[in-house]
């Protein structure tokens, strides 16, 4: 029997499907995380857009077109957030949320999932980090999960809802999978729904992880972080500890008065200073940002405040979103922004964005940078410097580290040369 887990969303469901993929694999059954023909399918789902939610629940028409005979199983955060969407849908055995999901497969794989009645299995959010199955080696870079849930309820966000309270894996657990994952992978991707919130509930703290990781012989990267926990003491500990110097930090607004309605913890000073403190420990660093556009209340002033400090930021790369209204969030509640308005400054962050983007590269042209090889695109290797830019070259071998000198932009970044 051929089980596709089809994963939607952020790394935290990559990496959860990935584990539940080994689960599978282990009792016996075929697996794959394409959408191809088999005789069942597990929709790992997401929900922190409304569009996340739209592309949820189309995945079940999408993996019936393979197969429109097949057993398909819902499970994640679109689920948690509203079961019913998926319950009037064909061939759904099974309904249930984020929590549990590996212990969900024993339900799954002991068949007790009639067509008819599909049970819907939302458990309750857990108050400790739930442990998983160590998912298959990297194909190319290796995730590592080290923290669930979120203490900070933005305004805006659901997520809190869906994933519970902030909760973290133990070191020495983290560091046992690292190990396992560097002997298949050249770099590891830490990541969490709040990775800034990493030790806070177990005695530990986002240093001391660095630091116990810097025994792992490759290269780690952060998945995102938010600015508060970004201090000498860390940046210190990743500068020693082999960490790539590229910094993903959620900007959302650069205006103070929208940062402070989204539940913001921290205001553009702040901010400023922690993008000036990870630059003097990392001059080459890679800042990369993600950006709300058209937030309830936001004016064309505030606006014009996010538009001037994304120039004075310089990131190297950024995500820009139009503010997606989610019911059950203090956000829905207030005047919301036209729909028009919205388009229009995400389309003009965006534009800065690109042009902040382009001139990271170029002025980076001719450094040579070591290079992790992951995948084979347009007849070339492409790889990510550790300062994550995207290079395209015509004679790397994959799954290696080059050391490349950087060249003209192309596509999504350069391409490279030994």
């Amino acid at each position: 029997m051929k089980f596709v887990v089809f994963t939607l969303g952020c790394k935290v469901n990559k990496y959860e499907s990935c584990a539940m993929m080994r689960k599978l694999a282990d009792n016996g059954f075929e697996v794959s995380d394409k959408l191809e023909y088999a005789d069942a399918y597990i929709i790992n789902t997401c929900s922190v857009t409304a569009e996340a939610d739209k592309k949820s629940r189309q995945a079940v028409s999408r993996v019936l077109k393979h197969n429109p005979n097949a057993m398909v199983y819902i499970m994640g955060c679109s689920s948690q957030n509203d079961f019913m969407q998926f319950a009037g849908k064909p061939n759904i055995r099974l309904i249930s949320g984020t929590a549990s999901k590996c212990d969900m497969l024993d339900n799954i794989m002991s068949g007790i999932t009639p067509l008819n009645e599909p049970p819907c299995l939302i458990a309750e959010l857990p108050k400790r980090y739930e442990g998983e199955p160590i998912p298959f080696p990297a194909k190319t870079r290796g995730l590592i999960k080290v923290q669930d849930g979120c203490n900070n309820f933005c305004s805006y966000c659901i997520i809190p809802y869906l994933r519970g309270r902030s909760r973290s894996r133990d070191i020495d657990s983290i560091l046992e999978e690292a190990k396992i994952q560097a002997e298949y992978t050249k770099e590891l991707v830490i990541t969490g729904i709040n990775i800034s919130a990493y030790g806070k509930d177990i005695g530990s703290s986002l240093s001391d992880l660095v630091r116990a990781l810097s025994e792992v012989g490759v290269r780690k990267r952060f998945g995102s972080l938010e600015c508060e926990v970004i201090d000498e003491k860390l940046l210190s500990e990743m500068k020693n500890g082999g960490f790539c110097d590229h910094f993903h930090l959620s900007l959302q607004s650069g205006s103070d008065s929208v940062l402070k309605a989204m539940n913001r913890k921290y205001d553009g000073k702040t901010y400023m200073d922690k993008v000036d403190l990870i630059r003097k420990f990392f001059p080459d660093a890679g800042i990369t940002t993600d950006i709300i556009c058209g937030f309830p209340t936001e004016t064309a002033e505030n606006h014009r405040e996010t538009v001037d400090f994304v120039r004075r930021a310089a990131f190297s790369d950024g995500h820009v979103f139009v503010y997606s209204k989610r019911d059950g969030t203090p956000a829905a509640k207030l005047p919301q922004v036209e729909s028009s308005e919205k388009e229009s400054r995400a389309a003009e962050i965006s534009a800065l964005i690109a042009q902040s983007k382009k001139n990271f590269l170029s002025q980076r042209t001719g450094k040579v940078y070591p290079v992790y090889l992951e995948d084979i695109e347009d007849g070339m290797t492409v790889g990510y410097t550790s300062n994550y830019i995207k290079t395209y070259s015509a004679s790397g071998k994959e799954k290696e580290m080059a050391n490349l000198k950087l060249g003209e932009i192309y596509k999504e970044g350069v391409k490279a040369y030994e």
